[in-house]
């Protein structure tokens, strides 16, 4: 029967340290199970708007000084930067070709008096259907930057800003502008401005037996990295509120002699200030928001054996949702609060299974049956799909499947061992950890981003430790 040791680290994530215990993992090119049900990426040519983004200037004539710092010209072409990878994350949605593609020869394409003239006709003919340009003016202590997009088709400017930018908060300020931008060309909301909280075990030295792993956040191109805590413990299952203000998360103390407990925190992000929800005997974990703000879901086992319960965060009241022979860890709830999925070891080993929250036992179904057994399911924002960790081959892969268990979609297939998935807030984009073999003896497990159908985009972690339990903000 299927079974997890409560008295070793979080019951959500068992499954994944287990087989971190693996000396080295391998991607196999085996024949995928004839069982799984294989929705293709399909090669169609995609209609993709192209975004033209002029390379930037300075304009000297406005400058404050005759002499033009070098430090705000490296900032500015930061920040111009920046534009062009925001863009390209979108490649199914948006074509944005690099400097020497737009091939801009002569000055009928960026002198500064054009600037806020452009030739229309001339960027037709480059078949481009936006253009952002840029320039910076010297001011004091900051680079003053003026930022212009127009609709080429429609032969009109559509968004004007002007902004004060600094070293410290330029990617702040330009990924706002993107996404202002981003949203008026699509009516949508992009994932420019939207952090990734992580768990990373940097500063561990494994062959004297001290591990420890730390919080980290930061922005979702993988930027602005920040550590948020210092327990020399181990955290695990962290959780970001809708609102980005607070994340739950789970630690278990490096402390010798005594048992070992899972606790979970509360760390405040305005008052940087971390504390206890729950600290009751066994394990308290793999806890997610409810829609609602004030209600968590969790796993505890304060009773021998391992359950969902819902609790206040503040009277710390509690309502417990499964109760069954076998362990019901990592819940996950859908945005409206109807449906949560969960990992259960019913079937004799884990699989997902889905169920109404608002009672026990309300409305159990599995929904999961590829691979050996599962781990970490997710909802997707629209609460539509789940994607979740699957041991096949050898190795965990990443899949993706409606609510009822009807449509499977493998996304990872060849990429090290893939695991703990996590959607962005807009639906098009999947965080997840990969764990890969650099050498015979080294393996490094770093974070990378894809598209939903699975094209990997990048890794967004480097040399940062072997980095784990990536959540996108909402």
């Amino acid at each position: 029967m299927f079974k997890f040791n409560i008295n070793v680290f979080a019951l959500s994530i068992f499954i994944t340290l287990f087989f971190s215990s693996i000396s080295i993992l391998q991607a196999e090119d085996k024949k995928t199970n004839t069982n799984i049900n294989i929705i293709p990426v399909g090669d169609a040519t995609l209609e993709r708007e192209k975004i033209s983004i002029i390379p930037p200037f300075i304009d000297s004539s406005l400058s404050s000084k005759s002499n033009i710092n070098a430090n705000l010209s490296k900032l500015l072409d930061g920040f111009q930067s920046l534009f062009l990878n925001d863009f390209a994350f979108y490649q199914n949605k948006f074509l944005v070709p690099n400097y020497k593609e737009l091939s801009l020869t002569g000055d009928k394409y960026n002198l500064p008096h054009l600037f806020y003239s452009p030739n229309y006709e001339l960027w037709r003919q480059k078949k481009s259907d936006f253009l952002i340009h840029v320039k910076g003016v010297n001011a004091k202590n900051s680079l003053k930057i003026i930022i212009l997009a127009y609709d080429v088709k429609k032969a009109k400017q559509i968004y004007q800003n002007t902004l004060f930018v600094t070293e410290s908060n330029y990617r702040k300020e330009g990924h706002k502008v993107a996404n202002d931008i981003y949203k008026l060309i699509t009516g949508k909301e992009s994932i420019f401005t939207s952090q990734i909280v992580f768990v990373s075990d940097r500063g561990s030295v494994y062959a004297k037996g001290e591990v420890t792993k730390e919080l980290y956040i930061m922005d979702f191109d993988g930027h602005n990295t920040t550590k948020l805590t210092n327990h020399q413990g181990v955290v695990i299952s962290p959780m970001i509120s809708k609102d980005k203000n607070l994340i739950l998360y789970s630690l278990i103390r490096n402390i010798k002699g005594k048992k070992k407990n899972v606790d979970l925190y509360l760390l405040d992000l305005k008052s940087q200030t971390t504390r206890p929800i729950s600290t009751l005997e066994g394990i308290n974990s793999g806890a997610v928001f409810l829609p609602d703000g004030e209600n968590i879901a969790l796993t505890l086992s304060q009773n021998g054996n391992a359950d969902i319960f819902i609790m206040n965060i503040n009277s710390k009241q509690l309502r417990q949702i499964t109760k069954h022979p076998s362990e019901d860890v990592d819940p996950s709830i859908s945005h409206d609060g109807k449906l949560m999925a969960f990992l259960s070891g019913r079937p004799g080993r884990a699989m997902i299974y889905v169920c109404d929250p608002s009672g026990i036992e309300k409305d159990v179904r599995r929904v999961s049956y590829v691979g050996e057994f599962h781990a970490t399911p997710r909802f997707s924002p629209d609460g539509q799909e789940i994607v979740f960790s699957s041991w096949v081959d050898n190795n965990f892969d990443i899949f993706r499947i409606d609510t009822e268990g009807k449509v499977l979609h493998r996304l990872t297939k060849n990429f090290g061992s893939c695991e703990e998935p996590s959607f962005s807030s807009d639906n098009q984009f999947i965080v997840f950890s990969s764990k890969r073999s650099i050498t015979r003896k080294t393996i490094v497990q770093d974070l990378y981003i894809m598209d939903r159908d699975g094209e990997i985009i990048g890794a967004i972690t480097h040399n940062i430790g072997n980095c784990t339990s990536p959540r996108w903000s909402n």
